[in-house]
């Protein structure tokens, strides 16, 4: 008995050994729980409010939208809405919510639901970066300056509790394509009611605890700075069909680290692979490679309000002084492409403007007209980035080319992702490293960034010309016409260099074997009803 007792205990010491030695990855594939980095620890998960990339992942677990886009062909496909009806003269739209849409609290999604969230997204005292994009709704942008207005004049209306009947203001053919975005996925605002004023941010009512979702997962923790994790949701409409029981999403700031963790099998996904090592998994490991189209600008942002840089002739000669070509062969190596505009290429129904991309002659002219030849009398600059190395990598090339071809002095500053939003938003900057990666196909989704009022502005830039020229498009149908118009708006926009394009950018990653049905898009959207683990 004592010999089987020791054999007993041997067995059981080895085996929890080896369930030690199990890796993240392994035990994922076994309990269909996918484990993803993403790039920075979100700071809010109300749809309403985030923005960047990697709320944006957390939150299209948690809420449906009521059309999406479909992951092959990118267009709108139902969601929420199992069907729709869109007026001859592209005005008027006729959603038709699934009665078997529920909240995860169990109660129906019903078109009032719709309707009070997307008054709540539109309201002023929520300061939702988004709040513009309602402007296609007709009163709505009465509504959204001044929410003592009737609400009642704005193009919703819910005919019976599954209808909900969209009056635009004008007709928007990418209408339909806008409603995926985070901005417009319904919230139960009686739920979050219960938990602080749900027209202001910061309510506790994203907490895991409180929250009520529509998506495929529910949130179960959120601890700041290690993990989020979300689980299936089991009142989804569409449960069946999500294979996964859980996604871990792991915020990591470092490149290497999270490299470093995919190696080591802790990490399905990544969100970047070290600039150092792309090369390497090329060459070595090239089924763990990902490198996806991606309808996305990096560039920088002026804060025009901060002097020297409230002459459009420095803006412009710092512009010009990027080598470009050099930045995107050399250092990124990703298959990213210089940009001398903003809105990138392959846009339908839109040809990129002919700009110069790389002129010192030009730009020593400009500093020099603006009173700083050589570079001489320019008080120092400060350029400010996030976290990661790639992004103190390109920033360096930068500084370096400013200072041997314009004379400038030029200094660098990193702060956390979500420390420098808030900064960027408050205006806290000189220049600071951007990206905006589109939300639908179309010119506008960069252009509308820089009209007066937009939230996503934050240079301290504006032209009434240029929102005129915006404006103009909007009036217009006729596609060449439009174009047209849009391109003037684009040119008063880089004439002014509030910002300066840097290069188009690609999305480079690595992914795990044992995922399956990855199926990224343009931008970067991902149903994970369609992942699986093997």
């Amino acid at each position: 008995m004592r010999r089987i007792l020791g054999i007993l205990l041997v067995v059981a010491l080895v085996g929890a050994a080896c369930s030690r030695r199990e890796t993240l990855v392994q035990h994922g594939n076994r309990a269909k729980i996918l484990h993803r980095a993403i790039e920075y620890d979100p700071a809010e998960l109300d749809p309403h409010v985030v923005s960047g990339g990697a709320e944006i992942k957390v939150v299209s677990a948690l809420f449906d939208p009521l059309v999406q886009l479909d992951p092959d062909t990118l267009q709108p496909a139902p969601a929420l809405a199992d069907r729709w009806t869109i007026s001859p003269d592209g005005i008027t739209y006729t959603f038709h919510l699934r009665d078997e849409a529920k909240w995860s609290n169990g109660e129906p999604i019903t078109a009032t639901d719709c309707i009070a969230a997307w008054k709540r997204a539109m309201t002023p005292s929520l300061a939702a970066d988004y709040a513009s994009l309602f402007e296609l709704i007709r009163g709505a942008q009465a509504f959204t300056k001044d929410p003592a207005i009737d609400f009642s004049t704005v193009g919703l209306a819910a005919s019976d509790a599954q209808t909900l009947v969209v009056t635009l203001a004008r007709p928007a053919p990418y209408f339909l394509q806008v409603l995926h975005l985070m901005a417009f996925r319904p919230v139960q605002v009686s739920s979050m009611a219960r938990h602080g004023d749900p027209y202001r941010r910061g309510g506790r009512w994203t907490r895991p605890e409180n929250i009520v979702t529509s998506g495929p997962f529910t949130l179960k923790e959120w601890t700041p700075n290690r993990r989020i994790i979300v689980e299936k949701s089991p009142r989804y409409w569409d449960a069946s069909r999500v294979r996964l029981q859980a996604i871990h999403f792991h915020p990591v700031d470092s490149e290497d680290t999270e490299e470093r963790e995919f190696r080591a099998g802790q990490l399905h996904v990544t969100e970047h692979v070290p600039l150092s090592k792309i090369a390497s998994y090329r060459r070595d490991h090239p089924t763990l490679l990902r490198t996806d189209p991606y309808l996305d600008t990096y560039f920088f942002r002026f804060n025009i309000r901060r002097a020297p840089l409230a002459d459009w002739r420095v803006r412009r000669a710092l512009s010009l002084a990027i080598d470009r070509a050099t930045l995107t062969q050399k250092l990124l190596a990703g298959g990213q492409q210089p940009a001398a505009t903003l809105v990138p290429p392959n846009l339908p129904g839109y040809t990129p403007l002919n700009r110069p991309i790389f002129d010192l002659v030009e730009a020593r002219r400009l500093l020099a007209d603006a009173g700083y030849p050589g570079g001489r009398g320019l008080p120092p600059l400060e350029i400010l980035h996030n976290s990661a190395a790639s992004r103190r990598l390109i920033c360096e090339a930068i500084q370096e080319m400013w200072r041997r071809e314009l004379g400038i002095d030029v200094k660098l500053s990193n702060q956390e992702p979500k420390v420098m939003f808030a900064a960027r938003r408050a205006g806290d900057y000189q220049i600071i490293l951007s990206d905006w990666i589109g939300d639908y196909f179309d010119p506008t989704t960069f252009l509308d960034l820089w009209r007066a009022g937009s939230h996503n502005n934050h240079t301290g830039w504006s032209d009434s010309a240029y929102d005129g020229a915006l404006d103009g498009a909007a009036e217009i149908s006729e596609p060449s016409a439009r174009a047209a118009a849009l391109q003037k708006a684009e040119t008063l926009l880089l004439d002014a260099s509030p910002i300066a394009p840097l290069y188009y950018n690609t999305h480079v990653y690595l992914v795990q074997p044992s995922v399956k049905g990855w199926r990224p898009n343009a931008l970067d959207q991902i149903d994970y009803k369609q992942v699986w683990l093997d």
